[in-house]
């Protein structure tokens, strides 16, 4: 581990080449960093070309032992979270775009990927920074609160297990419905019988968003390309 912008980070190097992909992983509350490591190898098996940059909650965990935490639990409640969430985020923030330059990679190739506590931070951050990452993959997450708009450059992607009873599901499929109404891009996979945890299926499925997922910008930046292509000014149409 080194020490980054105030906060300690675990990293895997890209297998092939300089990094064209960026994931930061945020580990859940209690955990650490280490946590997380069998999940980036796994996907380092499919991203050759990415880096994986797990940093480390900047709280030691109430409950004590080596395990961290982003935000305290004691006593927290709905009224409360969003203000212990946005206190943590600043720290994040320069983070994740410190990590960016250092790497040479930019938003659009990076992707937060958050458990629990750490998917809370993620969806957390694209919400305040729009465009922070292309991408965030929030297993067993949920929204502080839900946001006022949809990010426009960034994805969205809720992994969940039905049986999840720390964070239930029900959150994740507010979300989703929530997102759109605001016309955001966001997707939900739901493993039925799995408790609160990063489930080989929900992996799975991770990689399948990932590889095979068009982000609803993209769709847009390409119908109207076509469109302007199909005008005989090339222009905007009138």
């Amino acid at each position: 581990m080194s020490p980054h912008d105030d906060l300690s980070f675990l990293e895997l190097r890209p297998t092939q080449g300089e990094a064209r992909q960026l994931f930061v992983l945020l580990h859940g509350v209690g955990a650490t960093a280490e946590d997380l490591l069998p999940v980036a190898r796994w996907l380092q098996g499919h991203f050759a070309q990415a880096a994986f940059v797990l940093p480390q909650g900047r709280q030691p965990f109430d409950g004590g032992g080596a395990g961290r935490q982003w935000f305290s639990l004691a006593g927290i409640d709905d009224a409360s979270r969003p203000a212990r969430v946005a206190e943590a985020l600043p720290s994040l923030l320069a983070f994740v775009r410190a990590t960016q330059r250092r790497l040479g990679v930019d938003a659009a190739a990076t992707a937060l990927l958050g458990f629990s506590q750490g998917s809370i931070l993620a969806l957390e951050a694209v919400a305040q920074v729009d465009g922070l990452a292309g991408r965030v993959l929030a297993f067993a997450g949920r929204y502080a609160r839900l946001p006022e708009q949809a990010p426009r450059l960034t994805t969205l992607h809720f992994f969940h297990g039905g049986a999840d009873a720390v964070i239930p599901v029900a959150h994740a499929r507010e979300a989703l419905e929530h997102l759109g109404a605001l016309d955001g891009d966001a997707t939900i996979d739901i493993a039925q019988g799995v408790g609160h945890q990063i489930h080989p299926a929900l992996l799975d499925q991770a990689l399948i968003r990932l590889t095979r997922h068009v982000p609803k910008r993209m769709w847009r930046e390409a119908m109207g390309a076509a469109g302007a292509a199909g005008r005989p000014d090339g222009g905007p149409p009138h």
